[in-house]
């Protein structure tokens, strides 16, 4: 076969010349010019980014394979997206990242390419900008930390953090206590450890049939991680020779088996977000409705926090999400394509549970219905999402007062006040949070309770926005409302007071206003001032989609090809 690489390194003309001459600096012998597949490495280290920072050492072993199998590896760098420093958010950088990636892989001479992901955002953005490309793909989860740990109990990163509050304001945890958790919850290399957005990520990759079998849970510091990046580097080259392009994997069953596997594990609400985002690349008509229908009947298998009791790295013990794609295979189109060139359920076969406690059986689940629901109403006539496994069953059903916060800086100033007038029967409404108000949509729908309730033992409320909740925390959290509040979404027109009514069994979200004082709100609401006027910040505020869409910026739906006809000289 002729390689896309050829192209560059093949030719005996002048621009032959060029490109060779100069990657002759690193030595490179003549044979790697020789029609051998050349790969890109796709690697998000940054020591920014610190649930990737080992991901170094991880492409030097993915190097290993490539060249063993007679390929030619090149590392590149790309935009890193730490979830744990980045302001204000670093989905508002998603989709820089994805184009930093597109625009690589499109511009240079490469055949196939292993995507290094792990912390949340760097699996989406990878996978969303490899898409508009669509080449040979594989991807190597980074993996999860393992267990924290505090005085002989096992603590998630991540989870704990939506519980300070109530920790230092009520159970009295002092410093000490507070600063022994912070050096014993994250205590190695990779991601938070929690079925939080990254591991949802991981296991949303492997259920597309873009990871080598049993990749999703590997801890990042067990050796077998290094084993699955070498044998990903290997099988790249194959996939090169093959022809096995992302097109041919990511089809529209792949997406609806990616649904079912995230109740499955009770993934994060995120992965409604991203996966959607993914589909609009590689051209796969995927709506928000589909994450209702076809997930929301799905039992819930997988004990992990904030939705059950274990960490990812007990989930890998157990058998990893093989076990559960094996158990699930009724409700999975199992045929489909994965990279290895086997179907899903083939990679499946033998997976045997090795502790039901963490992993159950579809006879005897952790929940019956586990899936994400979407909402509709007049409160967000494009959708909404609630995940009903990690909320209070008790609010699933309410009717209660808004108590409204414009803006995050309002809610920072007031939730604490002695003097709000709000109760445990009120719901919380925190507006201009979405992809454009923010601007990026961050992860503060899931507001922490007032001090004075969380001191009467008041544990969850009915929380209303237009942002993201962390893939790690839980609670009776109603996000992506869309429109969003800062484009005149019904968002914006709710008042301290107004009544408003959940019904999660009846797919329903509704102000309790008529419809005339709804349009003569309305008509008075003006449109507050963009968040910036230059840059990459202004030119995401124009573009951005809204949440039932993905987030994506309009202009990068589908793809460009790999294709590039003019040369540089």
């Amino acid at each position: 076969m002729k390689l896309r690489s050829a192209d560059w390194f093949g030719k005996q003309d002048k621009m032959g010349f060029v490109h060779r001459s100069w990657f002759r600096t690193q030595g490179y012998p003549d044979d790697y010019f020789m029609n051998r597949p050349v790969i890109g490495i796709c690697n998000t280290w940054s020591e920014l980014t610190p649930c990737n920072a080992h991901l170094r050492e991880i492409a030097e072993v993915v190097k290993r394979g490539i060249l063993e199998a007679g390929g030619i590896p090149f590392e590149f760098p790309v935009t890193s997206l730490g979830e744990t420093v980045m302001r204000p958010t670093s989905m508002l950088f998603r989709n820089l990242t994805s184009m930093d990636v597109e625009e690589t892989i499109r511009a240079n001479p490469l055949d196939g390419v292993v995507l290094l992901t792990g912390c949340d955002k760097t699996t989406p953005s990878t996978i969303m900008g490899a898409c508009s490309v669509d080449l040979p793909t594989i991807v190597v989860p980074g993996g999860a930390m393992l267990n924290g740990r505090f005085r002989g109990e096992c603590i998630g990163s991540g989870t704990f953090n939506w519980m300070i509050k109530e920790k230092q304001g009520v159970e009295d945890y002092t410093a000490q206590d507070i600063k022994e958790v912070e050096t014993g919850v994250a205590r190695s290399q990779g991601h938070c450890m929690t079925m939080g957005t990254a591991s949802t990520m991981a296991c949303m990759s492997e259920a597309l049939g873009l990871t080598l079998p049993g990749a999703a849970a590997i801890p990042a510091v067990d050796a077998r991680k290094k084993l699955l990046a070498q044998l990903s580097g290997r099988r790249i080259v194959e996939m090169v020779k093959e022809d096995l392009k992302l097109s041919r994997i990511l089809t529209r069953n792949a997406f609806e088996n990616a649904i079912v596997i995230n109740s499955a594990i009770g993934g994060s609400t995120n992965f409604i977000i991203h996966l959607l985002a993914i589909a609009g690349r590689i051209g796969v008509p995927l709506s928000l409705e589909d994450f209702d229908t076809i997930g929301s009947s799905i039992p819930l298998l997988v004990n992990l926090k904030p939705s059950g009791k274990f960490l990812m790295e007990d989930f890998y013990y157990a058998g990893g999400l093989p076990v559960v794609i094996r158990e699930m295979e009724s409700y999975l189109q199992t045929d489909v394509l994965t990279v290895n060139g086997k179907s899903l359920s083939a990679n499946c076969l033998f997976s045997p549970c090795y502790n039901t406690d963490v992993i159950a059986t579809l006879q005897k689940p952790l929940q019956p219905k586990a899936g994400m629901v979407v909402l509709k109403g007049n409160l967000c006539e494009q959708g909404a999402v609630i995940k009903p496994a990690a909320a209070s069953a008790h609010l699933l059903k309410h009717r209660g007062r808004a108590i409204v916060f414009e803006s995050i800086e309002d809610y920072l100033t007031r939730i604490d006040d002695p003097d709000l007038d709000i109760d445990e029967q009120c719901v919380m409404v925190l507006k201009g949070v979405g992809p454009v108000g923010y601007p990026g949509m961050p992860e503060v729908g899931n507001m922490d309770l007032p001090m004075k309730l969380l001191k009467k033992g008041i544990k969850d409320m009915v929380r209303i926005s237009d942002g993201r909740m962390s893939g790690t925390a839980g609670g009776t959290v109603i996000l992506h409302v869309s429109p969003e509040s800062s484009i005149g979404g019904i968002l914006a027109l709710v008042k301290n007071d107004d009544m408003i009514e959940l019904d999660v069994a009846a797919r329903k979200l509704h102000l309790d206003i008529s419809d005339e004082v709804l349009a003569a709100r309305k008509a008075s609401w003006q449109a507050p001032l963009p968040m910036a006027t230059r840059g990459y910040v202004k030119f995401y505020i124009d573009h951005v989609q809204q949440a039932h869409l993905g987030a994506d910026l309009d202009i990068l739906r589908n793809g460009s090809g790999s294709k590039v006809i003019r040369d540089l000289h």
